[in-house]
């Protein structure tokens, strides 16, 4: 089973942006912790961060035939990445969003997310373990059928 983890604008910065907010856990140390997590959980992860919409988009379309799900940080791309809302709609398998922070819990604008819609679920506002959480979700999502 392939899962993609698609990591938004900014997100490279974890561990350095807002630590007050995103915690001092790089993002380095998320992916670690998310393969450790699917070698348990015997799935493959494909994962990429790009600070482009684009090259996101990209991802997914390139994977649309060989992937079984996917979970998406969209980052800034939360209230108004209409393409890649578009582009997770159309992906055949189950998507996730996640957040290590709670939307919801601040500025009111944050709190809006273009890309819930197109998604099965959202994990958020559980810093590092909300990747954890999303992961283990979407493998029995999956698994389900």
């Amino acid at each position: 089973m392939k899962i993609l983890v698609l990591h938004g604008p900014n997100l490279n910065l974890f561990g350095r942006r807002e630590p007050h907010i995103y915690g001092t856990t790089t993002l380095a140390e998320i992916d670690r912790r998310l393969q450790a997590l699917a070698q348990e959980l015997e799935v493959e992860l494909a994962i990429l961060q790009s600070n482009h919409e684009g090259v996101l988009i990209d991802f997914l379309h390139a994977n649309i035939d060989a992937a079984q799900g996917a979970l998406v940080n969209p980052a800034g791309l939360t209230q108004h990445g209409v393409p890649l809302h578009d582009a997770i709609k159309a992906m055949p398998f189950p998507v996730l969003e996640v957040h290590m922070s709670n939307i919801a819990a601040r500025e009111p604008w944050r709190s809006h997310s273009i890309i819930s819609p197109a998604v099965r679920g959202t994990v958020q506002g559980l810093g590092p373990q909300s990747y954890l959480a999303a992961l283990r979700g979407v493998v029995a999502l999956v698994q389900e059928g």
